[in-house]
């Protein structure tokens, strides 16, 4: 029997245990079983990645980033959360070492409109319009309140775990995430001028 989401909770179940078993293989060195690990969770990975930085190139570096940093760290999880949340703070962290590491420039306008194309399921559906300007404003906000939507707004984190993330107070975080969704409410609000 499925449920609404189409997967049963015994399918669920076998897919948390098989993920378990490829877990403790890895931590023990398995190449192939952390291969299956990152095949699984990359697509996620690079998601987050590229909503935090708006520039595919950098988010392909940071995911590596993390994968590299989740191999050398796998003997030390603890699975006190899942799998993919620990993978997603190992993402935030290398996106914010990148970002400290290299100044980037706001010059990357062409990259955007490439990654909007390349991480829509549907191009050809009638709100591919509607999510590539979501897209491209979320990518146009500054950085602080960009790194807050997308972890609070988009995946769910609390803004203690986003705070305690990102290295910011979480009265910090609730006034990025405030003025994230002030500066999308402008832009995509704007009327358009016709010429």
């Amino acid at each position: 029997m499925t449920e609404s989401g189409g997967e049963s909770e015994f399918e669920r179940a076998r897919r948390a245990a098989d993920e378990r078993v490829l877990i403790a293989a890895a931590a023990g060195g398995s190449a192939s079983a952390f291969e299956t690990l990152y095949r699984s969770h990359v697509g996620k990975v690079y998601g987050l990645c590229l909503r935090m930085t708006a520039n595919p190139t950098i988010a392909e570096d940071c995911a590596q980033d993390a994968f590299v940093q989740a191999w050398r760290s796998l003997p030390a999880f603890e699975a006190r959360s899942s799998f993919g949340t620990w993978l997603h703070r190992i993402a935030v962290n290398a996106v914010l070492a990148r970002g400290r590491r290299r100044q980037e420039s706001l010059g990357h306008e062409q990259s955007i409109e490439e990654s909007i194309a390349e991480t829509l399921a549907d191009p050809s559906s009638p709100d591919a319009a509607a999510a590539i300007d979501l897209e491209q404003a979320i990518a146009q906000l500054p950085p602080g309140a960009r790194q807050a939507l997308v972890l609070v707004g988009i995946y769910g984190y609390s803004h203690e775990e986003t705070a305690a993330m990102l290295g910011i107070a979480v009265g910090t975080c609730k006034s990025q995430l405030h003025r994230a969704r002030q500066l999308l409410g402008e832009r995509l609000n704007a009327p358009e001028v016709v010429p």
